[in-house]
C-alpha cells in the first residue's frame, strides 16, 4: 500500500525559507508588513514545497476569506459566460476565489443568494442585476459591490452602452428601406432592455419610423418562437430582438413557416454571441461583456484592497455587426 502523502506545513515552509513561522503567515496575508526579498524567498520555497495555506484558517486570523461572489441572471445564457471566465482570469490574478450565484431571473433568488453568500465574501459583483435600487443600496452598506449593466448612483459600476449599437442598428434597417419595426423586450427589470427600448424608440423617431413594442419577459430560445406570430401580426418589415438567443429562436420559427430571411423579414439580435453561428448569420449589437467582466473585477479588488468605495462610472460602447439577417424592406402579406 503507498502511504499517503503528507501536505507541507507552514513550519516546514518557514524552515525552508529561514525565517519564522510568524513570517510566513504575513507573507501570505499582510506582506506589505515584510520586505519583498523576504516574501521572494517564502513564496519560493512554498512552491518548492507544494505549501497551501489554509484558507479557513486565514480567514479566522485576518477576517478575509479571500472569496468574492459573482451572481448572474441566467448562467446558460450565452452572454454571461465570456464575462465570467474574464472576471475569474482577474480574480486569481489577483489570489481570490469566485463563487457563482444564478438567479434565474428572480430578484428574491438573487437577495436569498447574497445573504447566503454574505458571510464567506470580501465582496459581490451583480451582473444585471434585478433588485431594486434600494435592495442594492442595503446590500453595498454591508459589502462592497460592483455592478454591471445597472446604473445605481453611488454603486461603482460598469455599463456596456448597448443604446450607441442599437440606434446604429435602426440606422441601417432605415437605409434598407424599413419604415415599420418591431421591438421584442426582454425582462421588465432589465436595465439593458430598458435602454435598448429606449433607443429603438429615440432612434425610430428621429428617422420617422413607425415602431411596435412586443413584451417577451423571459429571454430563451422557445420564447423567440413563441413571439414570431405576434412579430409576423404587427406589419412589420424588420424586428430588433432583445438578446441573440431570443432572435435566434425567431430565426427557426420563420424557417419553419416558409418566410425568408432577410428577404420577407429582417432580423437583429443584440450581444453578438451567436450571431456568426446562426443561419442566416445574424446581424447583431456588438458585445463587450469580457472586457465589462474584467474592468468590473478590477474594480472591485481595488475597492477591497483600498478599502474605499468611489462612484465610478465606465461605459463601454457598442456597435452594429452586419451580417445576412438584414435586407432591403419588401412589403408581404401578413397572417
Amino acid at each position: 500500500m503507498t502511504p499517503r502523502r503528507t501536505r507541507p506545513t507552514i513550519n516546514q515552509v518557514a524552515e525552508a525559507a529561514g525565517v519564522t513561522k510568524s513570517s510566513v503567515s504575513r507573507a501570505f496575508t499582510r506582506p506589505e508588513m515584510l520586505s519583498e526579498e523576504t516574501v521572494r524567498k517564502i513564496f519560493a520555497a512554498a512552491e518548492e514545497l507544494g505549501y497551501v495555506p489554509n484558507q479557513t484558517a486565514r480567514a479566522l486570523s485576518t477576517g478575509k476569506h479571500g472569496n468574492i461572489a459573482l451572481i448572474v441572471p441566467d448562467v446558460a445564457n450565452p452572454f454571461f459566460p465570456p464575462l465570467i471566465r474574464a472576471a475569474q482570469s482577474e480574480a486569481d490574478r489577483s489570489d481570490y476565489c469566485v463563487f457563482l450565484g444564478n438567479s434565474d431571473e428572480k430578484p428574491m433568488q438573487e437577495d436569498k443568494l447574497i445573504a447566503r453568500f454574505g458571510g464567506q465574501v470580501e465582496g459581490f459583483l451583480l451582473v444585471s442585476s434585478r433588485l431594486s435600487d434600494e435592495q442594492i443600496v442595503n446590500h453595498a452598506a454591508r459589502r462592497p459591490v460592483v455592478l454591471i449593466n445597472r446604473d445605481v448612483e453611488g454603486i461603482p459600476r460598469v455599463l456596456i452602452d448597448s443604446a450607441t449599437g442599437v440606434a446604429e442598428a435602426v440606422r441601417h434597417l432605415a437605409s434598407l428601406g424599413h419604415r415599420k419595426l418591431v421591438y421584442v423586450a426582454g425582462p421588465q427589470g432589465s436595465w439593458s432592455n430598458k435602454q435598448r427600448r429606449a433607443a429603438v424608440r429615440r432612434s425610430a423617431r428621429q428617422l420617422g419610423i413607425e415602431v411596435v413594442h412586443i413584451a417577451n419577459e423571459y429571454p430563451a430560445f422557445e420564447s423567440g418562437r413563441r413571439i414570431v406570430p405576434s412579430v409576423l401580426a404587427s406589419g412589420a418589415t424588420a424586428a430588433i430582438a432583445f438578446d441573440d438567443v431570443t432572435a435566434q429562436g425567431m430565426l427557426a420559427e420563420l424557417l419553419a413557416r416558409g418566410i425568408s430571411v432577410p428577404e420577407q423579414l429582417s432580423v437583429v439580435g443584440c450581444d453578438d454571441v451567436l450571431g456568426a453561428t446562426t443561419y442566416p448569420s445574424l446581424t447583431s449589437v456588438s458585445n463587450r461583456s469580457v472586457e465589462a467582466g474584467r474592468t468590473a473585477l478590477t474594480l472591485l479588488v481595488d475597492i477591497l484592497s483600498n478599502q474605499a468605495i468611489r462612484d465610478v462610472r465606465y461605459v463601454l460602447s457598442t456597435t452594429v455587426v452586419i451580417r445576412s439577417t438584414t435586407g432591403a424592406a419588401v412589403a408581404m402579406a401578413r397572417p
